[in-house]
């Protein structure tokens, strides 16, 4: 699908806003009020903008290999206010792209009633969808790395955590200078998951 960056992006910034959220909501939940006091928990585009994450690198990314990739500034979390903190965590980090793959799946689902909404309803589902197989990958500081760290034996933990200074760099080569094999990887989870949504 030949999607416009006048689609994407209004898309992009709606998604990854609802993503940082559910990290937030899921925090406060468990007992971390972090994420609140800093008054993260807006949908106020504002508080959520990345310059890098949240424009260039969407429109890079969708020029190199056409799946448009983005984040927002990450909310703020203190995994010392919840009771169990691997769990916590673990929770927390899934919840960003849990929410994204309800908005896929609630995008097909008017898609499939016959709404187009001009192309963001399909903007929506593969958005969502790359942004939770994304965030998903094992790499720090992704989503994926902290539901690892949540399931990994402890002893495990320091040697883990220590690759978190070099998963932006990891994150920029696998994006800017093997865009094929990534793309590869989204193709990958992404086709069967568009299948369980009938589209």
């Amino acid at each position: 699908m030949n999607m416009s960056i006048l689609v994407i992006l209004p898309v992009l910034i709606f998604s990854v806003i609802i993503h940082e959220n559910a990290h937030g909501l899921m925090a406060l939940a468990l007992g971390d009020k972090t994420a609140k006091n800093a008054g993260r928990l807006s949908l106020n585009p504002l508080k959520h903008a990345d310059p890098f994450g949240s424009l260039i690198l969407p429109i890079m990314s969708r020029i190199l290999f056409g799946w448009p990739i983005g984040y927002a500034k990450p909310v703020p979390i203190n995994p010392h206010y919840f009771k169990n903190q691997r769990v916590g965590m673990l929770l927390t980090a899934l919840a960003g792209p849990v929410s994204n793959l309800i908005l896929a799946f609630a995008a097909a689902f008017l898609l499939k009633t016959g709404i187009t909404l001009g192309g963001l309803l399909e903007a929506a589902i593969i958005i969502n969808a790359v942004l939770a197989i994304f965030n998903l990958m094992p790499v720090p500081p992704l989503d994926g790395s902290k539901v690892l760290a949540g399931v990994i034996p402890g002893r495990w933990l320091g040697s883990y955590y220590r690759l978190e200074r070099y998963g932006i760099i990891i994150i920029f080569i696998l994006v800017f200078m093997f865009p094929g094999a990534l793309s590869s990887v989204l193709v990958f989870f992404i086709r069967p998951l568009f299948a369980l949504m009938g589209v």
